[in-house]
């Protein structure tokens, strides 16, 4: 199976939370149908991409890049290689690489779905961006990559103003996923947000 066929797999057994994302979800599978290279950069219309909220141990804080083309505090994420097999895959490579933390958990997914214009082919092209989420180890150091202007941990209730909707939605959505695979851990994270 190749990422392609991986990907539209994905996207046909996905079930949208809303109707904006099963309209993204029908033209994110119609493009990987129609174009032979629609994992890839060199696709000009627009390519899919994987995203991930990488989330501390305990789904408290999410982490967060500056993104040097953006000037905005974004999840990790980013292109897929013609080596990848699975989207997945992807997007757990992108955060180990953007976070520079080993061991990161992907929880199951995708989580959401986000298309946005992007500068790979001016004068215009897009992202068709597949969001997940991962977890952290208790004791995750993360380094900073040589994509990012700056790395930082935030209250996934206080993403600052400097991000976006999307950013915030996959943080929310990447905890209550985690609080109901581990309840244990969602209740400390509750807890701490309620001041406790």
């Amino acid at each position: 199976m190749t990422l392609r066929d991986d990907a539209a797999a994905v996207l046909s057994g996905w079930s949208a939370p809303t109707p904006e994302e099963e309209a993204l979800r029908e033209e994110f599978l119609a493009h990987v149908r129609k174009y032979d290279d629609a994992m890839l950069r060199e696709c000009v219309p627009g390519h899919l991409t994987a995203t991930t909220a990488v989330l501390s141990h305990d789904g408290a804080q999410v982490l967060l890049t500056l993104h040097p083309k953006a000037g905005m505090w974004l999840p990790m994420g980013g292109h897929c290689e013609p080596s990848d097999l699975t989207l997945d895959g992807v997007a757990l490579r992108e955060a180990a690489e953007e976070s520079g933390i080993s061991g990161l958990q992907l929880l199951p997914g995708p989580l959401a779905l986000d298309r946005h214009e992007v500068w790979c082919h001016p004068p215009r092209s897009w992202h068709l961006d597949v969001e997940y989420a991962a977890v952290a180890p208790v004791d995750a150091q993360e380094m900073i990559s040589e994509e990012s202007l700056d790395l930082r941990w935030f209250p996934v209730d206080e993403i600052p103003e400097l991000s976006d909707e999307a950013t915030r939605r996959l943080a929310r959505r990447g905890r209550a996923l985690l609080s109901r695979v581990h309840p244990r851990l969602a209740r400390v994270s509750l807890g701490r947000s309620k001041g406790a």
